[in-house]
């Protein structure tokens, strides 16, 4: 896998998006490898997901009476030894400080569920839902961004794709609907950052 972009792929639950970089790399879409994969819990998809396709798998859970600074600075430990070229957020549902971004600049990527500037922080699926259902939404997006610091969604972005709610859409099919452009999404972006972090290597 040399010259391959490394990847740290931080997860908390099912890992339908890690599967979609799993595949990706797999495949050769994505000139990656997904080099480790954290999770903040035990006992989730994602974890499987990793083991399945051989990849280190590692839990780092927080402590009782741990501050976000103290948690995040374990978790620096064990991403950094990694030595990842980027660290995608993968419904990693925990916000992250400066303690663990200034290790990594320019180099965390998160996936939400919205379009730039809509719908922040968690239940932005169901919350569209909601306000489809109200008559006051007719479609939601997928969007993908940097993380520089410790606000909510709302790094520089990357790409993003608007999703149309039908009108005979239940949350069902609107959620796999969201989730299969977040899988595009998020491994196009990955191809597109894989694309520059070789031409950058072949030219130094």
């Amino acid at each position: 896998m040399n010259g391959h972009m490394r990847l740290v792929v931080l997860v908390s639950g099912n890992g339908s998006n890690l599967q979609a970089i799993l595949d990706a790399c797999e495949s050769g879409v994505l000139a990656s490898e997904v080099v480790a994969v954290v999770s903040n819990k035990h006992d989730v998809k994602a974890l499987e997901r990793a083991e399945s396709a051989g990849v280190p798998a590692v839990v780092v859970s927080a402590v009782t009476g741990e501050s976000r600074a103290d948690y995040d600075t374990r978790l620096t430990s064990v991403v950094s030894s990694f030595m990842p070229d980027f660290v995608v957020l993968a419904g990693y549902m925990r916000i992250l400080s400066m303690e663990f971004l200034s290790w990594f600049p320019g180099q965390v990527v998160n996936l939400h569920p919205s379009l730039p500037g809509d719908i922040v922080g968690v239940g932005a699926i169901e919350k569209a839902f909601a306000e489809f259902q109200n008559g006051t939404r007719d479609h939601s997006g997928v969007m993908v961004h940097f993380v520089p610091d410790e606000g909510v969604d709302d790094g520089p972005v990357l790409a993003s794709a608007r999703v149309e709610i039908a009108p005979n859409d239940t949350l069902e099919i609107f959620e796999e609907k969201m989730h299969r452009q977040e899988h595009e999404l998020l491994v196009e972006v990955l191809r597109e950052l894989s694309v520059k972090y070789t031409r950058v290597g072949e030219s130094t």
